[in-house]
């Protein structure tokens, strides 16, 4: 009754792993260690692997009986959408071989429970307030599309071979559950804002002329720890829904310079930000409309900017405090 976390040595996969164990499952992790590190799946069985080589059907097959595999949480996946758009077939390998992979295994260990780790970057640039899983999914980029097909991929396998599935649709997600799992990567407006002021930098702002109330864009930022316990929640629902397709948000939207303000709020460090042009593709407002996922799993974001971005601060000094 063990539960496989592919990513589990990941920023988000991290958070999952260690709420599993404190609710007391059994869990496995499987990563490449690329962008994870092993000392953050607090004991769990680690297997080292490439889910996208094609010897990983195999390992991932044995993994899932010998250690009596119920069910999985996927994250191992690519996530740059600049690198997705330069090597888009090498993205395709990763995110859609890989799960591809993954649910061979599946099948072949008669393991038929998966959450699925997707995005709102399925929505493409949205038009309106909030964005409803019933809006159109028009991806902008690579990235975007592999984590598209991914969810084509889980709801055919249920129609082939009875695979039961969520997947989740993650907007911004920041902060940290706990200082030693903050997110290490950076690759994110936090993280970039957060490097920046520690280097006395000013943060970079992109395009301050959008509609928006103060010019800038507006995003639903979300805490990890809501997103980590959205899964526990989604690998619950699995009983009674054999497929849904969740965003997973707060529904409320803060701008860019709402979160640079704040993280010189928590960080103490005040420097002025610079103003640059708009990035091609950046729409001027991405928030969540989240009744679905409450209504299907009962879940609601419980934390907000004010709780995400001191976490985020704390997280980063506890990455980059002095060795010795």
């Amino acid at each position: 009754m063990s539960v496989l976390v592919t990513g589990g040595a990941g920023y988000i996969g991290a958070h999952v792993v260690r709420l599993l164990q404190q609710s007391g499952r059994d869990v496995v992790v499987v990563d490449d260690l690329s962008t994870g590190s092993a000392d953050r799946v607090g004991g769990a069985p680690l297997v080292r692997l490439d889910v996208a080589a094609p010897p990983s059907v195999g390992v991932l097959t044995e993994t899932m009986v010998s250690h009596g595999v119920t069910d999985v949480i996927h994250f191992a996946a690519r996530k740059s959408v600049p690198e997705s758009v330069q090597r888009p077939t090498w993205y395709a390998a990763q995110n859609v071989g890989g799960l591809t992979n993954l649910l061979d295994a599946m099948r072949a260990a008669d393991v038929d429970r998966v959450v699925f780790s997707s995005s709102a970057a399925v929505y493409g640039s949205p038009q309106g307030a909030q964005i409803a899983e019933t809006g159109p999914t028009e991806p902008v980029n690579p990235y975007g599309w592999t984590k598209l097909v991914g969810e084509w991929l889980i709801r055919d396998a249920g129609t082939a071979w009875g695979l039961r599935g969520v997947a989740l649709r993650y907007f911004n997600v920041a902060g940290a559950g706990w200082p030693d799992l903050g997110d290490p990567a950076v690759a994110n407006l936090v993280t970039m804002v957060l490097e920046r002021l520690a280097d006395g930098r000013p943060p970079m702002v992109f395009g301050d002329d959008y509609p928006t109330p103060d010019g800038t864009c507006v995003r639903d930022f979300i805490h990890v720890m809501d997103l980590a316990e959205a899964h526990i929640a989604a690998l619950a629902c699995l009983d009674t829904h054999p497929w849904a397709v969740l965003n997973v948000g707060t529904g409320h939207g803060a701008s860019v310079l709402d979160v640079v303000h704040g993280l010189m709020t928590a960080s103490g460090i005040v420097v002025e930000p610079e103003m640059a042009p708009r990035r091609q593709g950046d729409p001027a407002v991405v928030v969540a409309d989240p009744a679905a996922i409450t209504e299907t799993l009962g879940w609601r974001a419980q934390r907000t900017l004010d709780q995400i971005l001191p976490d985020a601060w704390s997280a980063w000094q506890h990455q980059h405090q002095p060795v010795g």
